[in-house]
């Protein structure tokens, strides 16, 4: 048997796994995917499980069910590309592979900030915003969140609290200028207007020299506070920055035009870990996914792959709470329900794979 060995089940894992189950596999071709939860986790919601809006169930979905798939539900060790093996934490057993794609996503990146990875909740996990839910919801009235970065995730962890916690002082920490530095001006000034009328704090051109168990140290001044939540920076999967392969400079991996590792051909990268021009997204990871799925098809019955299509992004969402958001759709700039709005069915198309 030839195994297709997909790691993550996450967006990218997912397309690529429905690509192929939706044509018609050789005989001696089986797919094997592997991650940590029985489940697939939709990451763009972890904001609503750390706020406590939505139950655990209402952002996870079920793994496509086909007699050519083989589900492997354990922490990845290593990844051995000499002997073409993964290998795991909590048993001895390995999955040979003869065809890989990393599909893994991203951890937090600390930036080197004391005491941020001892004292801080994350998001960028589900066992993590787990965690955070946990913190955030058993703060005692008018406990003190401070969430640091002032991003996409950053903006819907804060504004998701205060819809949740009306009793809670929210502290966002901003680096830059202005919130949401990629977006347009007239989204900025939505969201910057947003938070003040629902008294979320923004302070700007924030520095974070150090965080403790009970505070955060930033330009200076010490708040201190109950809860820190970093959303203050992403970096590749640690397994996929081990690999002695050409990365770029935010060590995701080089990858050809048919999302091959040069070196090594029979590795796809999709996502998170891989190099792109585009900023990492789930819609990104997904159309990669459904890309590498062309790929393989062609490669698993010995034929030339074509040259994938160009990517064309549809856009970026963000939420405000259940009913307001914010979004670039069809180039332009977008706030108010209706890009909330879209928010919600984009969940509901994923949910429905």
């Amino acid at each position: 048997m030839r195994n297709i060995v997909v790691l993550g089940g996450g967006y990218g894992g997912v397309k690529t796994v429905l690509g192929l189950i939706s044509r018609k596999l050789p005989d001696d071709v089986q797919i094997i995917l592997v991650d940590r939860n029985p489940y697939q986790s939709l990451k763009t919601e972890f904001f609503t499980i750390a706020a406590g809006t939505a139950a655990e169930r209402d952002v996870r979905v079920d793994f496509p069910e086909d007699d050519r798939i083989q589900y492997v539900f354990h922490e990845v060790k290593q990844i051995d590309t000499d002997n073409e093996q993964i290998l795991f934490h909590d048993t001895r057993d390995v999955v040979d592979y003869d065809y890989l794609i990393i599909g893994l996503g991203c951890e937090d990146n600390y930036h080197g900030v004391p005491g941020a990875e001892e004292f801080t909740e994350s998001v960028q996990s589900f066992h993590q915003a787990r965690s955070t839910g946990l913190s955030v919801c058993n703060l005692k009235a008018y406990g003190k969140v401070t969430i640091v970065g002032a991003g996409l995730s950053g903006i819907e962890v804060a504004s998701e609290i205060r819809e949740s916690r009306k009793d809670l002082n929210i502290r966002l920490l901003d680096r830059g200028g202005s919130v949401l530095k990629a977006f347009d001006a007239r989204i900025q000034a939505y969201v910057e207007d947003w938070f003040l009328k629902n008294d979320v704090e923004v302070l700007h051109h924030a520095n974070v020299e150090y965080v403790e168990k009970d505070g955060v140290c930033n330009n200076g001044v010490c708040y201190i506070n109950d809860t820190t939540i970093w959303t203050a920076g992403v970096q590749p999967h640690h397994l996929a920055r081990e690999l002695p392969f050409t990365k770029d400079r935010h060590e995701k991996l080089v990858v050809n035009e048919f999302f091959q590792i040069p070196q090594q051909t029979n590795i796809y990268v999709v996502g998170d870990c891989a190099s792109s021009e585009y900023s990492p997204s789930a819609q990104l990871a997904g159309a990669q996914g459904e890309l590498i799925a062309d790929v393989l098809y062609a490669v698993v019955h010995g034929k030339e792959p074509k040259q994938p299509k160009p990517i064309k992004l549809k856009g970026t969402l963000g939420s405000l709470g259940k009913n307001d958001g914010f979004g670039n759709m069809f180039q332009q700039p977008f706030t108010g329900f209706l890009p909330r709005l879209a928010k919600s069915g984009v969940l509901w198309l994923n949910k429905r794979h």
